[in-house]
């Protein structure tokens, strides 16, 4: 797979822990990619921090409007039924525990559930956004991310990067495999067709057991 590819891989994953009805925050890269692989038959409720309840897929090329974008800049959609806000109120659905999965991208995850990506130290960055609230407020946090950046892993037994959070993520989804986090540790649950548990070993610093049920991934 190319990386358009490997990054939509990922986010078909993401599309397959949504159920019916959910409340669901897509941060910006490749989680923002999952509200495509929505089933037609699913209404999922998407809702971006700067205000809008209800984003749908991502429009057609030359058919973007510059005034509705998500909180990442990027144009969206919205469904007959969305709702525009002010910060607070969105904020207050953040808070007030009403998202039901946020799906974030990261630079470092742990074998603790501890998540840093929101600042290398030293590099200029815009700010930490909404992930702060997001990973306390929802009620399932997802990583979706690359496995490995510039083949260094991005699992790792602990953060070394600031921490936006700990102890909150649930599961992380990769190219590669899916984890989910556990009091035991990471638990391997699957492997993407085309790659081995040798793979994942390599590539992953973190300690991790196998699931009695590991699963082969259909990738495409």
């Amino acid at each position: 797979m190319d990386k358009h590819e490997m990054q939509r891989a990922i986010a078909q994953r993401v599309a397959q822990e949504f159920c019916d009805g959910n409340v669901v925050n897509l941060g910006i890269g490749i989680p923002s990619l999952a509200a495509d692989f929505v089933p037609e038959d699913t209404m999922i409720y998407f809702q971006s921090e700067n205000g809008i309840l209800g984003t749908g897929p991502s429009p057609a090329a030359g058919c973007e409007d510059k005034h509705i974008a998500n909180a990442g800049g990027k144009a969206v959609t919205v469904l007959p039924y969305g709702a525009f806000f002010d910060s607070s109120d969105s904020f207050g659905i953040i808070r007030g525990g009403h998202v039901d999965i946020t799906v974030l991208g990261a630079l470092q995850v742990d074998e603790a559930g501890n998540l840093a990506n929101w600042i290398i130290p030293g590099k200029l960055v815009p700010g930490m956004g909404g992930a702060m609230d997001l990973v306390c407020g929802a009620k399932k946090v997802i990583i979706a991310m690359e496995h490995t950046a510039k083949g260094k892993p991005k699992i790792l037994r602990q953060c070394t990067l600031p921490l936006t959070a700990a102890g909150q993520v649930n599961m992380i989804i990769t190219e590669k495999c899916v984890f989910e986090v556990t009091q035991d540790g990471l638990v391997l649950t699957e492997i993407s067709n085309g790659y081995t548990a040798e793979d994942i070993r390599n590539t992953t610093e973190a300690d991790y057991i196998l699931s009695p049920l590991l699963n082969i991934r259909e990738v495409g």
